[in-house]
């Protein structure tokens, strides 16, 4: 049992929750909980820690199935690799997902694709890759200034689903709009300006919605490539939602429409 935060595993899992480019140098990230590390491919982790209270509770069994090993720690050694001030008692170590863009490009069904430039808020990152999940999206684009899906915070409100939905980081954002553009994806910019509803648009072919930064939204140069400026129409006093939510909106529009085609 390891007993001290002091030993050298317990500082490299901390690094790990911490830094952003730590996790980057070492290609590893955390997940913590019983259900993420119950998501977590089996081939994908790398070392399991939890307490021996997590272990001894027959609620437990069966979310380590398939793990040989697990490093038995204490209450306050959790609590120092973890991320939370209240552990679930359990966490894992794995390997970050590897995705090129025909991954995401190569699909027998219509692309439908997110992407974001610039979104800051963690756990509105993690909301649209889980709704993205459920919305059948094909992927996810981020530029470098969008905050690191490895984020604990990310992880945590994904759910599970960034073991699932294929996505990327591009350093040159406009040249990967142009690829897209290339390989005959339409791109939706949800806009202020925007003229058109967003359900009066085709959905069905293949798609990419543009979402900004929560509080400038795109910028000129990225919106400018867009091929159509789409709203959300607002009753009351409410001007825009939240990027989660309008992403949200926007995917299961499409995923409607998708379902209506078939």
């Amino acid at each position: 049992m390891i007993s001290s935060t002091a030993n050298a595993q317990v500082k490299h899992v901390s690094a790990l929750t911490k830094k952003a480019r730590y996790r980057k140098e070492t290609g590893l990230f955390v997940v913590e909980g019983p259900r993420m590390v119950q998501e977590l491919p089996r081939e994908r982790i790398r070392q399991v820690y939890a307490t021996g209270r997590f272990l001894e509770d027959p609620s437990h069994s069966g979310v380590a199935d398939g793990i040989e090993d697990i490093q038995t720690v204490t209450d306050e050694v959790l609590k120092a690799m973890s991320d939370t001030q209240t552990p679930q008692g359990i966490l894992a170590v794995a390997e970050m997902y590897r995705y090129s863009m025909d991954d995401l490009l190569e699909t027998k069904r219509p692309r439908l694709l997110m992407v974001l430039e610039t979104i800051q808020d963690p756990g509105n990152l993690g909301t649209i890759l889980r709704a993205g999940e459920g919305a059948g999206i094909t992927g996810v684009i981020m530029d470098e200034t969008t905050v690191d899906i490895y984020n604990p915070k990310v992880i945590r409100s994904t759910m599970g689903s960034v073991c699932r939905v294929p996505f990327l980081y591009t350093d040159d954002l406009a040249k990967t709009l142009s690829r897209l553009k290339g390989y005959g994806v339409c791109l939706y910019a949800a806009h202020l300006k925007g003229s058109a509803d967003y359900d009066r648009e085709d959905y069905t072919g293949d798609t990419g919605f543009l979402i900004g930064n929560e509080a400038k939204g795109l910028r000129d140069e990225t919106a400018a490539m867009a091929d159509r400026f789409i709203r959300i129409p607002m009753a009351g006093k409410v001007e825009s939602l939240n990027a989660a939510v309008a992403s949200s909106v926007l995917m299961f529009e499409a995923a409607r429409q998708r379902r209506k085609k078939t």
